[in-house]
């Protein structure tokens, strides 16, 4: 069942909403824009419905950062209007649709399944985590590059996966994933807020972009963090014991450590890449470096680090 963030702080439009939408969908209603953002930020949802009056600029400034963001830009909004609302400028207000508070009743439902089939056509996102995939991640590099960005990428990867999703079933490895996805999207905007950007590939690979000097730190929260909730996800048995039992790729039955994350991690402060694939695969690179040096590490590509010219041979 998708989920639509409601913002309202009208009573009667909550109930309008409620009783033509709470049995096709998940509904998480907000009185304002600010007291949705930590929801929206943790889950990311579906569809987003605000209802905006003249007197509340505060919810269209937060409603465009939030579209701004490369990350939310795919999120569609469906704008509740007032009968005399006029928009001058379209351009100041990133909303995907709008109704009518008059037209309510007749249009919610038709306009709800139009803006969440539109952004299925248009957008690319990973269904599981509603992270930007694999075309809007290579775009957000390609983009960088090309406006001769300094930024940082790195590529994150579970380790001993597989035999956690052979033990415990795809249904909590998708759990597993999940969480991934909303660890690393609150790590990185709690250290970046602004011009981070995060993607999911597919499966258990991730990758998110920050300053080059912010990187480090970044991963190793991530890493930490990681470490300690991935023991919820596990049996008292097997957490006790610090491994499970499974099978590996072969079918041979045999014991594993619980999983971990290996983080590969690029930058273009020296070396300059014209091209997404140099840099999305030297992170690559990276990240099986990390995972061949033990796993649940992170590994920084200063091969091409500027020497100093300051010290003396």
């Amino acid at each position: 069942m998708k989920t639509i963030v409601v913002i309202t702080k009208d009573p009667l439009l909550t109930s309008i909403v409620n009783r033509f939408l709470k049995d096709s969908y998940n509904l998480v209603n907000f009185f304002s824009m600010q007291s949705s953002l930590d929801y929206i930020y943790n889950s990311i949802p579906d569809l987003m419905i605000i209802d905006i009056v003249t007197d509340d600029p505060m919810t269209v400034n937060i409603l465009n950062e939030i579209k701004g963001d490369p990350i939310f830009g795919h999120l569609p909004v469906l704008a509740v209007f007032g009968d005399n609302f006029t928009v001058s400028d379209w351009d100041s207000m990133l909303i995907d649709d709008y109704v009518r508070r008059s037209f309510l009743e007749m249009e919610l439902t038709v306009k709800v399944s139009l803006c969440l089939h539109r952004a299925e056509r248009i957008v690319e996102v990973n269904p599981l985590t509603r992270l930007p995939g694999n075309i809007a991640i290579n775009k957000q590099i390609q983009k960088r590059l090309d406006a001769g960005e300094v930024f940082a990428l790195a590529y994150a990867d579970l380790d001993y996966f597989k035999p956690y999703n052979d033990r415990y079933g795809f249904s909590r490895g998708d759990e597993v994933l999940k969480m991934l996805g909303r660890l690393i999207l609150n790590t990185v905007k709690g250290k970046q807020p602004s011009g981070s950007f995060i993607g999911h590939i597919g499966g258990d690979d991730f990758v998110f972009i920050v300053d080059p000097e912010n990187i480090e730190e970044t991963a190793a929260a991530i890493i930490d963090n990681f470490t300690k909730i991935m023991l919820t996800f596990y049996d008292h048995e097997d957490r006790t014991k610090g491994c499970i039992e499974s099978v590996d790729r072969e079918g041979n039955k045999r014991t594993f450590p619980l999983i971990g994350i290996s983080i590969g991690i690029v930058h273009n402060k020296f070396k300059k890449f014209s091209h997404y694939g140099e840099m999305a695969g030297a992170a690559s690179e990276m990240k099986k470096y990390a995972k061949i040096s033990g796993g649940h590490c992170l590994k920084v590509d200063k091969r091409h680090v500027e020497p100093d010219i300051t010290q003396k041979a």
